[in-house]
């Protein structure tokens, strides 16, 4: 459990794309998983948030082959001892389904 009091930033939705919409990664987890975590990165941004902020993480993807890149990712920019509450769905197909994983993340800025 992880609990905060602040203005809340959520941001839904974010894939292996760049600006232009363009997938990124074609059959590469890893460099797909580092596009994820920039494009998380560059969102809160915007609302003066960081890492540091994330409180919760959700991974949805069809399957939970990918999973493993996305946890080594993360890694580099939440460390194990600051890791938010975290999960991982497995469901039908995405928006796009060469997107094959979505991340959501919420976070807390000034908590």
């Amino acid at each position: 459990m992880v609990t905060a009091t602040g203005r809340c930033v959520a941001v839904a939705g974010r894939s292996a794309i760049d600006e232009h919409g363009a997938v990124l990664g074609e059959g590469d987890p890893r460099a797909r998983a580092r596009q994820v975590f920039e494009n998380l990165r560059r969102c809160p941004a915007a609302a003066d948030a960081t890492f540091d902020d994330v409180v919760e993480l959700t991974c949805f993807g069809p399957d939970m082959a990918h999973l493993p890149a996305i946890r080594e990712v993360r890694a580099a920019h939440l460390p194990d001892d600051r890791l938010p509450a975290a999960s991982a769905a497995r469901g039908g197909a995405l928006v796009r389904p060469e997107f094959l994983r979505e991340v959501e993340a919420f976070a807390v800025v000034g908590a």
